[in-house]
């Protein structure tokens, strides 16, 4: 026997049609396959956009561009459109906010967001709508609707792609 089985050996491996082998592979307990790791929770995207918005809004209301582009993907990609108008660039948005609202001598109003509806599309993108209102006084000076496409990185939602359209003048 001892002839019969050292003869299925290859350099002190059994092999599998070696009876030792057989036997081990009855005696060894079958572990069943690990079931698959939970999926991290998704979080409320909803809660977390409206709550980055709200944050922004304040951001803009205290005259902090910074703050405000910060939920902006700090990228070439970065996309916003307005008035007819495409405009690629975190940089160039920044500029483009800069001279617009936020030089010396110029007015900048006060910013609102309403009707905030987010949409989870994967786990780390969501499609947001919702609406603006820039307001001087009692004086609504400009509002519209907004749709954003954004990407969770880390703990944070930013904004890939800003699409905002104004309310006609009445």
């Amino acid at each position: 026997m001892a002839r019969a089985i050292s003869s299925r050996r290859s350099r002190g491996i059994l092999l599998p049609s070696s009876p030792l082998c057989a036997v081990a592979a009855c005696a060894a307990p079958s572990a069943a396959p690990a079931p698959p790791a939970a999926p991290a929770p998704l979080t409320d995207a909803q809660a977390e956009v409206t709550a980055m918005l709200a944050r922004s809004a304040a951001d803009w209301n205290r005259g902090d561009l910074a703050g405000f582009m910060s939920d902006y993907a700090r990228d070439s990609l970065t996309s916003y459109v307005s008035g007819g108008h495409v405009q690629y660039g975190w940089q160039k948005l920044f500029d483009r906010y800069q001279a617009t609202y936020f030089a010396p001598g110029k007015t900048r109003d006060s910013l609102t967001f309403e009707e905030v509806r987010v949409r989870r599309l994967a786990p780390d993108l969501a499609f947001c709508t919702a609406r603006f209102k820039l307001v001087r006084g009692d004086s609504i000076t400009a509002s519209g609707p907004f749709t954003l496409v954004l990407e969770k990185r880390g703990a944070r939602w930013y904004i890939l792609h800003d699409h905002t359209s104004s309310d006609p003048k009445p």
